[in-house]
């Protein structure tokens, strides 16, 4: 009969994280909504994952960032206001998408510098190659005897 007690409290201790993990649920009143929904989260970056949305994430910060989106759209909010109010909260960081602006023209352009100059130097290292091997002159006639003779020396001790 003590067993009763105990074993009730270990069940209970057991079944209460799974109730905390529970996913959770939007209620929406249009199939439009709940993908309005899905396609706002799911392009919006969690703060503390870093390259995972907030769709995917299970950080309390990305389920917080999720109720946002939720009460905000509930609320008659655009999605340009929902993504503005975020980034004021977060940062431009939390966009997946940074706009090009005089910030980010860097990160925007980069990929295609660094192509450029990588095919420069390219360029420039083979032409310089086929400059240096049309400058060389050929040998003359005695350095081509002179070295026909070094080759068809078998015997090493005849040198001195």
């Amino acid at each position: 009969m003590r067993f009763i007690p105990v074993v009730l409290a270990a069940l209970l201790a057991l079944a209460l994280p799974a109730h905390a993990d529970s996913p959770e649920f939007y209620d929406f009143d249009t199939r439009a909504e709940e993908q309005r929904f899905r396609n706002l989260i799911a392009e919006l970056r969690c703060p503390k994952c870093q390259n995972q949305n907030i769709a995917d994430s299970n950080a309390p910060i990305s389920k917080d960032m999720r109720d946002q989106v939720y009460l905000m759209m509930q609320a008659g909010a655009t999605n340009d206001e929902i993504v503005g109010s975020l980034v004021d909260r977060f940062g431009e960081f939390v966009k997946y998408k940074p706009p090009v602006d005089r910030r980010t023209i860097i990160l925007w352009a980069f990929p295609a510098i660094a192509v450029f100059g990588g095919l420069l130097i390219v360029a420039g290292v083979v032409l310089r190659s086929r400059r240096r091997g049309s400058d060389e002159p050929a040998l003359s006639p005695e350095e081509k005897a002179r070295v026909e003779q070094m080759l068809s020396d078998k015997d090493p001790s005849s040198r001195s």
